[in-house]
């Protein structure tokens, strides 16, 4: 059973409704100026925050990171560095309070390091000098040591040659997006004492570490590992122990045949709690995971939230350690519940029409919290007596700009599902039919939620209405929603979609005839899908998709997912034809469509956009392609971001005014 308790939200609702009588609407180019804020660190005195801060330098079109420092219960913001060319990220406190730590490539050919800045005053040092990519951190209880997360180094340390070696590949897995072709290049664990300066090495083999986490006595780390024969074929990642010196035992805490991940020592170290999935098979895309208590050890391994039926994220412990924290994406919504270990209950903390994004427990009962609606970007709030309370003014810039209204909607499907979703209409009224986009979701586990969406606001704020809709495959509705497009791509999603199309327009809101598509990676999928299942859509865009499945067996990074959900090709022949049907069926396509894509992309390669493109070319449906040189599946470069918002309001009101 879940208890709830209510509270007062103050400076979320009230800074957030939609508002009247603003200067001007949101537009592409006003993306430039929001401030993105991430990875918040509470001090050991509860009484700070520290985070980093992403703006965007036009000149150089790109995005710097800098780090700041925020009073909890105060009002005094102070920006700790101020880098011009490289960012500073992943800054962490010293458990004693006396340092702050963070990552950057300044001043380093081998990029990021480990730098200090002492509280008490004076610039910030460089710690470390270490060949390979640094992924993470975390400092040992009494403050003396580091443990680290280091990829082996490129040519074994040694410079590169002036000309590139052949790519030898003989792995399962053997590309990546963003890290391109993989090599046996393993991540693993060292320790760093800060006085000596002395670098050891803790795990070794062809195994990948991650998700570190310190024994409150500084005996022992916890980490996450997958020690099969070829972790490459399957998700086994288990929670193991290792002594925190040189040639430490290690323990294999957990044996489910999913995955585990994410251990957390309880501030006592009786305590390991941690995220399992909910399948123990070897690998599922459609899975959520659910929170887990064991004993140090790893005996008496006890299921917390599996009653839920709704993924957790994100778990903490109170620093008493009787309660632990944790998020649940949940119809649209992201909050907090906490369980409590004496009782045994789940209570639900805050709750609201926006997400929770992260959270911090610093004090029993107080969380710091990262938190957006859908007419505010991230900011920090405090949660403290069942008050909410903004910390952080990044966005107050949007002050004078007007947003889109959003609400949820429900939809039934032809098959009876009843499917969630979010509408976005500059008339709040709703008082006459509008042009509409449904613009879908990628993942397709993910979930369309009460946040800032600035595609979705920026095409609404064009004099569109704009759907929102979590087809069945979306994660917040329960594992089986979430299961139900298991090797069944473009079936029921299609229905889902369709059904809230139809919902729109009987409501006299969407104009049946001015109606647009599109969507990014899995939502690009869906809108090739649906344009060859219907043929009522006007203009689509498609982004970073594929249509012809079998082509990309090999191609991308999903081979893992393809073997065991579908099978290889060569088994399962009519299976990969069947779910190629937008492009085996491409003459039913009418629509025209612009396509787009990274030319970096590894996750959804190009050559998914070339082909449709290519076949609605041959038959003069109108179609462009656009391609973003050095981009990988997400487009970082801040003029290409402003550039495809753009592309997509050109194209629509091309085809859809």
């Amino acid at each position: 059973m879940k208890k709830y308790i209510l509270i007062c939200v103050i400076g979320i609702v009230c800074n957030g409704l939609y508002a009247q009588n603003k200067t001007r609407l949101f537009k592409p180019a006003d993306l430039l100026k929001i401030k993105t804020l991430s990875e918040p660190q509470v001090s050991p005195d509860d009484k700070w925050v520290i985070y980093n801060l992403a703006e965007v330098d036009s000149a150089a079109d790109k995005r710097v990171t800098n780090l700041w420092m925020q009073s909890i219960k105060g009002d005094e913001s102070i920006q700790l560095t101020h880098e011009k060319e490289e960012s500073a990220t992943s800054a962490k406190w010293s458990p004693d309070g006396k340092f702050i730590s963070f990552l950057s490539s300044r001043d380093s050919k081998n990029g990021d390091q480990i730098w200090l800045l002492d509280r008490r005053g004076g610039e910030a040092r460089k710690l470390t000098d270490i060949k390979g990519d640094l992924s993470g951190y975390e400092w040992s209880p009494d403050s003396k040591k580091i443990a680290l997360l280091i990829q082996d180094p490129e040519n074994k340390g040694k410079e590169a040659p002036k000309v590139p070696l052949p790519i030898k590949i003989d792995r399962y897995h053997f590309k990546q997006d963003k890290e391109g072709y993989l090599q046996h290049l393993h991540t693993h664990i060292y320790l760093f004492d800060i006085a000596t300066q002395k670098l050891d090495t803790l795990t070794k083999g062809n195994t990948d570490e991650n998700s570190i986490n310190w024994s409150p006595d500084g005996s022992h780390i916890a980490f996450v590992s997958n020690h099969t024969a070829d972790p490459d074929r399957n998700d086994n990642f288990d929670i193991f122990t290792i002594e925190a010196k040189p040639n430490g035992e290690i323990h294999q805490l957990t044996t489910w045949k999913g995955h585990d991940n994410n251990p957390k020592y309880s501030p006592d170290g009786k305590h390991i709690a941690y995220l399992r999935s909910t399948s123990d098979v070897d690998y599922i895309m459609y899975d959520q995971d659910i929170l887990c208590l064991m004993d140090a050890d790893g005996k008496n391994n006890v299921s917390i939230t599996q009653q839920l039926d709704r993924p957790v994220v994100s778990a903490n412990w109170s620093k008493d350690g009787k309660s632990i924290s944790f998020l649940v994406p949940d119809d649209r919504k992201q909050y907090l519940d906490s369980y409590n270990l004496v009782t045994k209950k789940i209570t639900t903390l805050n709750t609201g029409n926006y997400g929770i994004l992260n959270n911090l427990a610093y004090l029993n009962d107080s969380w710091v919290l990262e938190i957006s609606s859908p007419y505010r970007p991230i900011e920090l709030y405090s949660l403290e007596k069942n008050i909410i309370k903004k910390i952080t003014h990044l966005q107050d810039w949007l002050k004078d700009i007007q947003f889109a209204h959003v609400e949820g909607f429900k939809s039934k499907s032809k098959d009876g599902t009843d499917v969630s979703g979010l509408l976005y209409t500059t008339d709040s009224t709703k008082s006459k039919k509008l042009p509409f986009i449904l613009y879908i979701h990628g993942g397709p586990v993910d979930q369309d939620d009460y946040t800032f969406d600035d595609i979705r606001q920026t095409l609404a704020c064009a004099g569109y209405a704009v759907a929102a809709v979590n087809y069945r495959g979306s994660n917040g509705r329960g594992i089986d929603y979430c299961k139900a497009i298991n090797a069944d791509w473009g079936n029921k999603e299609v229905i889902d979609l369709l059904g809230a199309v139809d919902e729109l327009v009987k409501q006299g809101i969407a104009d049946p005839e001015h109606l647009g598509i599109g969507g990014w990676s899995y939502g690009s999928i869906l809108t090739d899908y649906t344009i060859a299942s219907d043929t009522r859509f006007k203009a689509a865009a498609a982004g970073a998709g594929s249509a012809l499945q079998s082509s990309m067996y090999g191609a991308d990074q999903y081979v893992l997912q393809y073997d065991n959900e579908i099978g290889p090709p060569w088994k399962a022949q009519d299976k990969w034809i069947s779910l190629s049907y937008p492009f085996y069926h491409a003459d039913k396509i009418k629509t025209p469509v612009l396509f787009m894509s990274g030319l970096k992309d590894f996750n959804v390669p190009t050559v998914g956009s070339e082909q449709m493109y290519m076949a609605l070319k041959s038959q003069n449906i109108p179609t462009e392609l656009i391609l973003y040189p050095n981009q990988y599946h997400g487009i970082n470069i801040p003029s290409y971001q402003v550039d495809r918002l753009q592309r997509y309001i050109d194209w629509y009101n091309k085809y859809l005014k």
